[in-house]
């Protein structure tokens, strides 16, 4: 035994390194093996999303001169008059390589002669046409409003708009002017004759938010991005874009909290929330990629809404199918195409 100890102490260094190539192997086995086990299932499924998350592989994801631009819309789903109308319509756009986000509203009563409607009613034509026309029709017509590429597309009703921030436990909203709303639609009393009322007075609910800071569960934040027939400034549609891009941000804020992103609870009820009410070219795997490059930009983000000094809003004539729509002041969108270029180049271009 003394001999045979002698011997091995003289190779110890060898000994080691096989220990070392054993540990590997074995290792690099239990890899293998746990893939071929996770093959085809949901924790194989979850295990890519992750590894996308956390890596960020390049070329999976689209964009041209490094950014990659989403279309963000908003509308009624079940339950509403005009469930595929897009009353929130939003570009996003998010700079690789500097890690910034800019996102734009655009008011949702432009008018497009080519298809003879408004912004918003785009999405719902698509579909008539075609399955899945819609978020393309959409996409197109934004490309040709602001003269950008748009890369994906999502399409989130007001359902799962309630729920996802109830999941999170409502957001904290800074209300910097208060108002009041008489006239807010109540969702299936569109028809409801009132016992003959003559103003219908049944189908509204009258809406009140006070100045400042105060926390919104879903579905008073949904009232508080939609409404629009306030008196005075807060009963515009640009006021109505600012007051989304609030609430939008807000989400965003809370999304990032040590709350939500250490609940395990909370990111499957917001994965079930999102994939039960959402609509989207966006690959799962694309999705994961994009969700941690907007979280590395989370404290770079900068809002615009599409300045009202580029729009007209002309009188109502059968031009315009006697509608209430904004369009282009010089006729075209040039002016509006070199804004949002400035603005996505350099964030300072209000004029």
């Amino acid at each position: 035994m003394s001999r045979l100890k002698r011997r091995l102490l003289k190779h110890v260094w060898l000994i080691r390194v096989l220990i070392v190539i054993g540990l590997i192997v074995l290792f690099w086995l239990i890899i293998i093996l746990a893939g071929r086990l996770l093959e085809n299932t949901k924790a194989s499924y979850y295990f890519s999303l992750a590894r996308n998350f956390v890596f960020t592989p390049e070329g999976l994801v689209k964009q041209i001169d490094g950014r990659t631009n989403i279309l963000i819309l908003g509308k009624g789903g079940e339950g509403h008059e005009a469930p595929d109308l897009t009353d929130t319509i939003i570009f996003v756009s998010l700079d690789n390589e500097n890690k910034k986000i800019s996102m734009v509203s655009l008011p949702r009563d432009i008018w497009l002669p080519e298809l003879r409607t408004k912004l918003n009613s785009v999405y719902y034509w698509g579909n008539k046409k075609e399955e899945g026309g819609g978020i393309v029709l959409a996409k197109a017509s934004v490309e040709e409003i602001l003269g950008e590429h748009v890369d994906y597309a999502a399409v989130l009703d007001f359902n799962g708009f309630i729920e996802i921030i109830d999941i999170l436990g409502g957001v904290e909203v800074d209300v910097e002017t208060a108002f009041i709303d008489e006239k807010f639609p109540i969702p299936g009393k569109e028809d409801d004759l009132c016992d003959g009322d003559p103003e219908f007075k049944c189908r509204y609910e009258t809406l009140h938010f006070v100045q400042g800071r105060q926390v919104m569960n879903g579905d008073t934040a949904l009232k508080f991005a939609r409404s629009r027939n306030a008196e005075g400034d807060e009963g515009t549609d640009f006021a109505r874009q600012k007051r989304q891009q609030k609430i939008i941000g807000a989400v965003k804020t809370k999304l990032v909290t040590k709350a939500v992103i250490f609940s395990p609870r909370k990111i499957l009820d917001l994965k079930d929330a999102f994939l039960s009410n959402l609509e989207t070219d966006l690959k799962d795997e694309e999705g994961a990629i994009l969700a941690r490059k907007m979280l590395d930009s989370k404290k770079n983000i900068s809002s615009y809404i599409l300045p009202e000094d580029f729009l007209v809003n002309p009188p109502k004539s059968s031009e315009y199918d006697n509608l209430y729509v904004f369009v282009p002041k010089n006729g075209d969108w040039t002016e509006v195409e070199n804004w949002a270029n400035c603005v996505l180049d350099e964030g300072e271009c209000f004029n």
